[in-house]
């Protein structure tokens, strides 16, 4: 039997928290991290609202650039015992639906549904309910991958953030993964994906471009 992975990813989770918290911070760019004045411009943002990331602004960027692109968010402490409660309380709900579960950090996590999806009717079911009882009991969301691998559960819950739901079937992993840009890749850096971009330019032309390319694994 086919593996069924799905990756469950908080959808800006701290600063998620602290709007669901905070009735006024909602529908504003709110950036968790460092304190732009008085640590005079020295440390990163943890995370930001998504009204945030449309100032360009993102998680590790320096809280400097963050400032400079937009003074008028809101620039919270990390607070990370509140977060970790919530954490612990979304954990909770992953064990509800299987056993199996790898934890990559506060806010993200594998679970093998593969034996347990059955209780739940689909594996697309499955992940329906899990995303529904989360936004049910603590009010966040999350996306959330589901493939046979983890690499493709990965990539597909990052696909249509915040909020979102890609279901890769089996059969259909090689298309699903065929015509995403190589910085889908989880953990690659800006030199390794030069080189391998160089990589596969040579191989596209030696190979004839797309078409004899889509060939190999049809």
């Amino acid at each position: 039997m086919e593996k069924l992975i799905v990756h469950v990813d908080m959808d800006a989770f701290f600063a998620a928290i602290e709007q669901r918290d905070n009735p006024e911070l909602r529908g504003r760019a709110v950036v968790v991290g460092a304190d732009p004045k008085a640590g005079k411009g020295r440390g990163v943002v943890s995370t930001c609202s998504y009204e945030a990331r449309r100032f360009g602004i993102h998680s590790a960027m320096p809280i400097s650039a963050a400032y400079k692109r937009c003074p008028d968010a809101a620039y919270l402490p990390v607070d990370i015992p509140k977060y970790s409660r919530v954490s612990r309380q979304i954990y909770k709900i992953l064990y509800e639906f299987t056993p199996d579960i790898e934890p990559v950090g506060i806010d993200e996590a594998f679970l093998d549904i593969t034996g347990s999806f059955h209780l739940f009717k689909t594996p697309l079911n499955t992940c329906l309910l899990l995303k529904a009882g989360i936004k049910e009991k603590t009010g966040l969301t999350a996306s959330l991958g589901l493939a046979p691998t983890k690499t493709a559960a990965k990539i597909a819950s990052d696909l249509k953030k915040p909020d979102g739901m890609v279901e890769v079937k089996p059969e259909g992993l090689l298309d699903f993964l065929w015509p995403l840009e190589i910085r889908r890749l989880w953990g690659l850096g800006a030199k390794t994906e030069q080189i391998l971009n160089g990589m596969n330019s040579g191989a596209w032309q030696k190979r004839g471009g797309a078409s004899e390319a889509g060939k190999r694994h049809r």
